[in-house]
């Protein structure tokens, strides 16, 4: 929810992509459900280890996922951090002095950026430029907050720790079925509320530029235009699939049906109640544009101002027991793949209640580590981002296990090791080489430039004279502002001094400095270019790594394969002697479903489709298109 709203208020409409990307990878999870199901396997790290031959592949993955869970936890503790802050807010008398002061330069710089296009005196100019570099740095605040982060993640991660030990995925869906209910009546009740105080739809387009309701967003004002969603969903389409529940949640379904109908059904769902999120998010541009330093607040401080003191404490509550639901599952996975692929193999022979007792501590590592990630890290939508390219390390590698028999384990291993180094650990270790951050090759920014575009009068524009009515076409000049091409944010080391040397800050972008290696000059290519440059790198990059290692590598031993694909190519049956019979009859032949293969004399191991199959993917496809008419019917109404 947070970050769909996040990203429509920093974005506009276009920016739900950032999540509701989602959508686009919903027909996919017919077949990748479907993969998990027949492999009949606990954890994803079970199928390297069973595909490759090779429990070290097994136990690789395991640890990866595991680093991983520290990003995924941080993002959990963030929203509900930051919804807690937005709802707790200091009065002004209770400011000290420093505060007032952020809270006074806050102020000061939105209104200096609305006379942006016109500011000409040396002064001004010098001012906004000064106040610009604190803005990056996160010194202005628009308010202050009673709530300590730090002391309410230890409080979250202490109560959360503690019901999911006592009930593991019990508790777990406990949490998650009250949260649902009340993040749905409540997300409902703020969009009416929010309407009716910005004058209804015709209110919300008189006070929100008609761009922001562009689905697919220019590449002049937005961070997404429609490239660069589409590069977002290629990489994300190669992560999903090492997600490190997918592989339990199909596992856990009864038959294959079951499994398939019950994931795209409650995908669906789901993806029908972001174009409510979507709306709040536009109501939230046309109710607080320039009156919050951090976007990540916008949840909490929109509930605050339109819901009342009841409705108020009980959002708050649906909010944190979602993030408590996503936490508390999610441990709960990561002690089963700690257990089951990295400590079990090495302490075969202990007791269940020894291995429970370690999975506990495991669930507490997780939830604290991800602690030292919301500390390190203070932007929800950058660091999602990171998160949808990192899982392809092993993505990659997944779907080709599922589909090509050639693929070897010298590949992954080297393409693995390859991505880890370029997707994580380059971009985390090169901020902190002070010789790397003031590097002036590393430092470079795109230039700045001013457009003129045409779009429609909001009721600002009547007002100060420069339109006859609302809604009149008219031009205005927008300054798109430089950005850092390999930082994630440039600022100068003095923010007094426009001459002092710039720091590059935040994640360094790995992927567009291997690019730069061609000789490209990016410094004219605007923010939306970069970012679809990054993604389609991370969702290309692996298979072209394991196709050339592949072909000049030792294959995997036949009889292993055989085993393998034996066995995805036989269905789930309807019971355990069924299932029994069904598989050693497939194993004693290995070549009876050859038949049915697309590829038959290949290695490509893909099935033809049935009936169920087209019906099942084309059909999802279908899903997709009337939720697209439905957020564009939404966006339109006036």
């Amino acid at each position: 929810i947070k970050l769909i709203v996040i990203g429509v208020f920093f974005f506009g409409i276009g920016g739900m992509w950032i999540q509701f990307l989602v959508l686009f990878l919903t027909p996919f999870y017919w077949f990748s459900t479907l993969f998990f199901r027949r492999s009949r396997l606990t954890t994803i790290g079970d199928f390297f280890t069973e595909r490759f031959n090779s429990k070290m592949l097994g136990a690789a993955y395991a640890v990866f996922i595991l680093l991983l869970s520290l990003l995924g936890g941080g993002v959990g503790y963030m929203v509900a951090a930051k919804t807690m802050m937005a709802m707790t807010p200091k009065q002004i008398e209770e400011y000290s002095a420093t505060e007032k002061q952020a809270v006074f330069d806050f102020k000061e710089y939105q209104e200096l950026r609305k006379q942006l296009d016109t500011i000409d005196t040396e002064e001004d100019i010098l001012r906004y430029e000064y106040l610009h570099e604190k803005s990056k740095r996160g010194e202005l605040k628009s308010f202050v907050s009673h709530t300590n982060p730090i002391l309410f993640y230890f409080i979250y991660a202490l109560i959360v720790g503690i019901y999911t030990m006592m009930g593991g995925f019990r508790a777990a869906a406990i949490t998650d079925a009250i949260q649902g209910v009340l993040i749905i009546i409540f997300s409902a009740i703020l969009i009416p509320v929010g309407l009716s105080k910005i004058g209804g739809f015709s209110g919300l387009h008189a006070t929100v530029p008609d761009y922001m309701f562009e689905l697919f967003g220019s590449a002049t004002m937005s961070e997404y235009a429609w490239y660069t969603i589409l590069a977002m969903v290629l990489a994300n389409l190669v992560s999903i699939i090492a997600v490190a529940s997918g592989m339990q949640t199909a596992g856990s379904a009864t038959n294959e049906s079951t499994a398939r109908f019950g994931m795209i059904a409650g995908m669906f769902t789901k993806r029908f109640i972001m174009i409510l999120w979507a709306l709040a998010g536009l109501i939230a541009i046309g109710l607080y544009a320039g009156k919050l330093h951090d976007p990540d607040l916008i949840w909490g401080y929109m509930t605050n101002d339109l819901l009342f003191p009841g409705a108020i404490g009980l959002m708050l509550v649906g909010i944190l027991a979602a993030n408590m639901s996503t936490l508390d599952a999610s441990s709960v996975s990561y002690s089963a793949l700690f257990i089951r692929n990295i400590y079990k193999p090495l302490y075969p022979d202990k007791t269940e209640k020894h291995y429970l007792f370690i999975g506990r501590i495991v669930i507490a590592v997780t939830l604290l580590g991800g602690i030292g990630v919301a500390l390190y890290v203070d932007n929800l939508l950058e660091l999602f981002k990171y998160i949808i390219s990192v899982p392809a390390v092993f993505g990659a590698a997944i779907w080709l296990g599922f589909l090509w028999r050639r693929l070897t384990k010298t590949a992954v291993i080297i393409q693995a090791s390859v991505c880890l180094l370029i997707y994580a650990v380059i971009p985390n270790l090169f901020p902190s080489i002070e010789a790397i951050t003031t590097r002036e090759a590393f430092t470079v920014e795109t230039v700045g430039k001013t457009v003129m575009i045409e779009t429609k009068a909001l009721q600002a524009d009547v007002e100060n004279g420069q339109a006859a009515f609302v809604g009149e076409t008219m031009k205005k000049e927008h300054v798109v502002l430089p950005v850092g091409i390999f930082f994630e944010q440039v600022v100068r080391e003095n923010p007094k001094d426009s001459d002092s040397p710039k720091i590059g800050q935040g994640r360094f972008q790995a992927e567009i400095w291997v690019v730069s290696w061609l000789g490209i000059d990016f410094s004219r290519w605007s923010k939306a270019q970069l970012v679809a440059l990054r993604f389609f790198f991370s969702a290309l990059f692996p298979f072209l790594l394991l196709f050339l290692i592949s072909a000049f590598t030792k294959e995997v031993p036949r009889n292993v394969t055989n085993a393998f694909f034996a066995k995805m190519h036989t269905p789930v049956q309807a019971s355990d002697e069924m299932e029994k019979e069904e598989l050693e009859i497939s194993y004693n032949n290995p070549d009876r479903f050859k038949h049915r293969k697309m590829f038959p004399n290949t290695k490509w191991e893909m099935l033809k489709l049935k009936k169920i199959d087209y019906l099942g993917f084309f059909g999802s496809w279908v899903l997709v298109g009337i939720i697209i008419l439905l957020l564009w019917i939404v966006v339109t109404i006036k």
